[in-house]
């Protein structure tokens, strides 16, 4: 099958081969037919699986083919994203998919000046890519208008949710027409995610193209068992006896990430971190420099590792496993992206025994345990608890930005202002 036999126009499918794309993925497959006939959709995709595509293309479609009123171009189509980096990416992708066509867009998201968004916004633009938070600013400074909207995206609501955006959703989703398009996406299912889509979707398509919670067929798991002290050591050993020139490796907290990275450096071996306390230009430039080849291991939480989108990424690390299992499966899935091979690799202490436990649970299967020589791991060695190195609310999510409780700002956005706090 290829990407003109979807229904999709001369422009968007010369867009794609520039690309150097020819066969539609699974989830492109499924969704595109549908989305241009205006239904809603649930798609569970896994991270990698090309779902950016699937939403853009038919979307870029469906608002050239009809005109919008005169005047003063609305926002026509809406994307939300958990994180600044996925942002930029989607943001990336309608442009390139749209090179060939009339429509304008702009991606709006916290940690820059907002008075560039402000006048991007005042010209007019057809697709509109933002994170909840500081979308909301501009509806709050009365500089964007979303009344006319014709299509929603939420992109990764799962995370969504885990970073505490339900209230800023519901409060955009009350800002929306009530004719419109829906279409959502999640990597895992969840009891929130059911009561956001029945709340949100209207008769939707259900379109799943891996099991729930499952990670992907193609990337290649395994843990290396080793003690606490040792796993910066085994880490550098790893990256430097394979010769491996690109690894992402995920820690829990940011103070972590910061530390492991300027330790590899003192090893020889160039790093940068990513995280929430950096500026988006220190974010920017370490993802760039990483994409490029200067940086072999780039060091990243959670929150920063879930925007991440890079190109047939060899390695995964976890060099501490993840407080909740589901964020295994997003983490590794930053690698064997779009059917290409990948390498996830765990580096696991007698502490998190327990953690590794839930996420074969959640996978329903046993990863291969492989010790690797001069790193046995000491019987002797008890277990400890681990630090939370982020605040945790039943059902394994996150908050962000706000302290729930006093309603104040949190350390992920230290900025004062309620413009400047937001994503």
């Amino acid at each position: 099958m290829s990407f003109d036999s979807l229904g999709l126009s001369a422009e968007l499918v010369r867009a794609v081969s520039d690309k150097g794309y020819s066969q539609p993925t699974p989830v492109q497959r499924q969704a595109i037919p549908v989305i241009l006939e205006g239904r809603d959709i649930l798609a569970g995709a896994q991270t990698g699986t090309g779902k950016t595509a699937g939403f853009t293309l038919p979307m870029l479609q469906r608002l050239s083919a009809a005109k919008p009123a005169r005047g003063r171009r609305p926002v026509r189509a809406l994307v939300l994203t958990p994180t600044r980096e996925l942002a930029a990416q989607v943001g990336e992708s309608v442009e390139v998919y749209g090179r060939h066509l009339h429509t304008s867009s702009a991606v709006i998201f916290g940690g820059v000046k907002i008075n560039p968004q402000i006048q991007r916004l005042r010209r007019g633009v057809d697709i509109l890519v933002a994170t909840p938070g500081r979308l909301l600013d501009h509806v709050s400074q009365g500089t964007l208008d979303l009344s006319r909207l014709e299509i929603l995206v939420l992109d990764e609501a799962d995370r969504m949710l885990d970073m505490g955006f339900i209230r800023d959703i519901r409060r955009i989703l009350a800002l929306l027409p009530q004719q419109r398009q829906n279409l959502l996406f999640s990597a895992t299912y969840s009891n929130d995610i059911k009561r956001l889509a029945d709340g949100l979707l209207d008769s939707p398509v259900l379109i799943e193209v891996a099991r729930r919670n499952t990670a992907a067929e193609s990337v290649s798991q395994v843990v290396h068992p080793v003690d606490r002290s040792r796993k910066r050591e085994l880490l550098s050993f790893m990256v430097g006896s394979r010769n491996w020139q690109q690894v992402l490796v995920c820690t829990r907290t940011k103070h972590g990430a910061n530390r492991l990275s300027k330790q590899l450096e003192q090893d020889g071996i160039s790093s940068a971190a990513i995280h929430g306390n950096k500026s988006q230009g220190a974010r920017t430039r370490a993802l760039a420099g990483f994409k490029a080849g200067e940086v072999r291991v780039l060091v990243a939480t959670d929150i920063a590792a879930r925007g991440l989108d890079i190109q047939q990424l060899p390695h995964v690390v976890n060099y501490e496993l993840p407080n909740v299992a589901e964020d295994y499966v997003h983490r590794i899935g930053r690698t064997g992206r779009a059917g290409n091979a990948g390498q996830a690799m765990s580096l696991v202490c007698v502490d998190e025994h327990k953690l590794l436990s839930d996420i074969e649970r959640l996978l329903k299967r046993d990863i291969s345990k492989i010790m690797i020589p001069g790193y046995e791991p000491d019987p002797a060695i008890r277990a400890e608890p681990i630090q939370q190195g982020r605040q945790s609310r039943p059902g394994g999510g996150q908050t962000r930005g706000r302290n729930r409780r006093s309603g104040q700002p949190g350390k992920e956005d230290k900025r004062p202002t309620r413009a400047s706090r937001r994503a």
